[in-house]
């Protein structure tokens, strides 16, 4: 939307003073779309966002403020404009052949779900493997401090053993969250899935949670879309929230339960791709201000999208069939006209949240 790397580091006293702690990026590699998810070059830093110098300047600066920077990856599909599968079109007789999922000696391909402009990569290639997996480690040296992973349903379990076991020697302490949902799969797109038993779990709709707890032991945690679809029901949609508080934080105790106690849900109000909850809720800051509160009670890391501490909101809903319908929640952020009394609000929460012992989140 405009933004670029030297205007985060302009802001960071902003962050800072707001009191968050790690600065979760959309993608900054080379790209051949406005939102950075289709990549063209995993090793580069697209030019409308900055160079790579002010990604390890953004960087270095975060850490100074003791803020970790972690960069969203995409590992699942490249741009049909990446130079390799350009070249893999092209010529048959062409290694990169072998890095996507060409049907026989045709051109028609597997893609990341519908998208035909994503062709999906078979990380079972070791070359491609290897590729990935390098890019991941490239900017770990650069001082990234870990990644959310798209669509990690997409690749298979093998390659995230390896990809986490590669990170985790390079470095320990970096963090790896993916993003493991299967909402609005349709039966066409599961020959690109690669979770356990799709086929069954898709025609008996098993609990989404079955699908975040497949990836214990190979992430350390998933993004928490459960979370955000009861805050959604509970707060956005019901006349009197209030009186839903005990159920909804009854229904997470037992969602946590089903989980391994070092596995992090990180939950989240708001992303890039769903309407923004004040719009939910009818424009209502009261009820986004109660879904914080609920949301910084609990005992998981809490996600806070851009914009949401100065209630920036929409007047059309997120529809993922509708070209750029997403542009919607991804306003600029409003920075000569915010919320003061939100943002005031939400820096308060982070500061309470940072005051509390483990055991005193709910539920």
């Amino acid at each position: 939307m405009g933004g670029n790397l030297k205007g985060i580091l302009e802001k960071l006293p902003y962050l800072h003073e707001l009191g968050i702690n790690t600065l979760w990026l959309s993608p900054v590699n080379e790209t051949s779309a406005y939102h950075g998810y289709h990549i063209t070059d995993f090793y580069k830093v697209d030019r409308h966002f900055g160079k790579e110098k002010d990604l390890i300047a953004l960087i270095e600066a975060a850490h100074r403020l003791n803020i970790r920077v972690i960069l969203d990856f995409v590992p699942n599909h490249c741009s049909r404009k990446h130079p390799f599968f350009q070249e893999a079109l092209a010529d048959h007789k062409s290694p990169y052949r072998k890095w996507f999922y060409f049907k026989s000696q045709s051109n028609k391909y597997l893609c990341f779900l519908d998208f035909r402009e994503l062709p999906k990569i078979r990380l079972g290639n070791r070359d491609a493997r290897n590729h990935i997996i390098g890019a991941a480690l490239y900017w770990l040296g650069k001082g990234t401090d870990g990644f959310r992973l798209d669509h990690a349903i997409g690749p298979e379990h093998d390659f995230w053993k390896v990809f986490s076991t590669e990170v985790k020697i390079r470095n320990p302490e970096a963090v790896l969250i993916g993003e493991a949902w299967m909402e609005g799969i349709k039966f066409s797109h599961l020959k690109t899935i690669r979770v356990r038993n799709k086929y069954l779990r898709w025609l008996y709709d098993l609990k989404p949670r079955q699908i975040q707890q497949e990836y214990a032991g190979e992430l350390d945690g998933v993004l928490d879309f459960y979370f955000r679809y009861l805050i959604t029901e509970y707060i956005a949609r019901k006349e009197h929230p209030a009186d839903c508080r005990e159920i909804l934080l009854g229904k997470m105790k037992e969602h946590y339960d089903f989980f391994p106690e070092a596995y992090f849900l990180p939950s989240f109000v708001d992303n890039h791709d769903m309407s923004r909850f004040i719009y939910e809720a009818g424009q209502n800051k009261a009820k986004l201000k109660q879904a914080l509160e609920i949301q910084f009670s609990l005992p998981q890391p809490p996600v806070l999208y851009y914009g949401t501490e100065t209630a920036l909101t929409h007047d059309a809903p997120v529809d993922l069939s509708v070209p750029y319908s997403d542009l919607q929640a991804r306003k600029p952020m409003p920075w000569h006209s915010l919320d003061l009394d939100m943002v005031n609000f939400c820096r308060d929460l982070i500061a309470r949240r940072k005051r509390k012992k483990p055991s005193e989140y709910l539920p």
